[in-house]
C-alpha cells in the first residue's frame, strides 16, 4: 500500500508541476485549469503516503501541495483595488441555446454597464443586442465558431473605422472617459488538444496592434494562472481584475471552473452574476483604465 500511494501522489506531483509548463506545451495550461483539483489530490494521497510510512514522500507531496495551492486559493479571496474614474464591464457567455434571454436582458439594465461583452451569440441569442441598443446603442458583432459569434455593445461613441474581428476576437475603440480605448471580447477555444494554442498565436499579434489602452473580457477557457492568459494579457497590456471566480458550469456542480475574466491596465473590482440561461456566471467588473 505504501508503495502504491507513494505512486499515486507522484503521479499527482507530475501533474501539478506540469500545469507549469504551458508556456513549453500547450498541454501544461490543460493541467492549469484544474491546479486547485490537483493540489488537493496530491495533498490527500501525500497524507495517506504518510500514514501508511513513505514520511520522506509525504512530507515532500505535502509541501508541494502546499506551495502550489496556496497561491490559488489566496486569488479567490483577494479583490483588487477600488477604482474612480474607469469603466463598468459585463462580461457573459451566454450559451447558444439561452433560455432565459429576459431575465440576462434585466440583470444587465440593473448593473448599468457601460460596456457589455458577449459570447455564443448566436442567431436566437441576436435578439439580446436589439434589446440592449437603447442603452448600449454602439454594437460591435463578430462571427466565430458553430456555437455563436462574439460581440460588444456599449454607450461609449466609437472612433469611426477603428473595429476589428478576428478568430474569436472583437475589438473596438471607442471614446473612453480618459481618451481613445479599445473594448476587447474574446472567446477560445478548448485547450489542448484542442485548438486554443494556435488561436493564441493568431491573437497575440492582433491586441499588439491596439494603440492605447485596452479593456479585454472574455470566456478564456482557461485559468487566470496559465501561460494563454498571461500571453494575451501581456500582448494587450493589461492585468486581471479583481478576485478569481468559478464561472463554468458545464462539467458538474461539484467542478466549476475559473474561465471567464475581465482584464485591465490597472486592475479593479469584479462580482459575480447569475447564470440567466447559461453554462456560464456572469462577471460584473469596475475597471481602471
Amino acid at each position: 500500500m505504501k508503495k502504491v500511494l507513494t505512486l499515486l501522489a507522484g503521479l499527482a506531483a507530475l501533474a501539478v508541476v506540469g500545469g507549469y509548463l504551458g508556456a513549453l506545451h500547450p498541454l501544461g495550461d490543460s493541467l492549469a485549469v484544474f491546479r486547485l483539483q490537483g493540489a488537493g489530490a496530491l495533498a490527500l494521497l501525500s497524507a495517506l503516503a504518510l500514514l501508511a510510512g513513505a514520511a520522506g514522500s509525504g512530507r515532500l507531496g505535502m509541501t508541494l501541495a502546499l506551495v502550489v495551492g496556496m497561491p490559488v486559493v489566496l486569488s479567490y479571496w483577494i479583490h483588487g483595488p477600488e477604482v474612480t474614474g474607469g469603466l463598468r464591464i459585463y462580461q457573459k457567455n451566454m450559451l447558444f441555446k439561452n433560455g432565459d434571454l429576459a431575465g440576462l436582458a434585466q440583470d444587465i439594465a440593473a448593473a448599468a454597464p457601460d460596456a457589455v461583452t458577449l459570447q455564443e451569440v448566436s442567431e436566437d441569442n441576436r435578439a439580446l443586442l436589439d434589446v440592449l441598443k437603447p442603452h448600449l446603442p454602439h454594437q460591435l458583432h463578430c462571427a466565430f465558431a458553430a456555437v455563436g459569434s462574439v460581440a460588444i455593445a456599449t454607450s461609449l461613441p466609437p472612433i469611426t473605422g477603428r473595429e476589428r474581428c478576428a478568430e474569436g476576437l472583437a475589438a473596438m475603440q471607442v471614446e473612453g472617459p480618459q481618451g481613445p480605448m479599445w473594448l476587447v471580447s474574446v472567446h477560445l477555444y478548448w485547450p489542448w488538444p484542442h485548438g486554443q494554442a494556435d488561436q493564441v498565436r493568431q491573437l497575440v499579434p492582433v491586441l499588439e496592434g491596439l494603440d492605447g489602452p485596452v479593456v479585454m473580457a472574455g470566456d478564456f477557457n482557461m485559468a487566470r494562472w496559465s501561460a494563454t492568459v498571461s500571453a494575451l494579457a501581456q500582448a494587450a497590456r493589461v492585468q486581471p481584475v479583481g478576485a478569481v471566480y468559478d464561472t463554468y458550469t458545464g462539467f458538474a456542480p461539484w467542478l466549476i471552473l475559473p474561465i471567464d475574466h475581465v482584464l485591465s491596465p490597472d486592475g479593479g473590482q469584479t462580482e459575480l452574476r447569475g447564470a440567466f440561461g447559461s453554462d456560464h456566471f456572469g462577471l460584473l467588473a469596475e475597471v481602471g483604465l
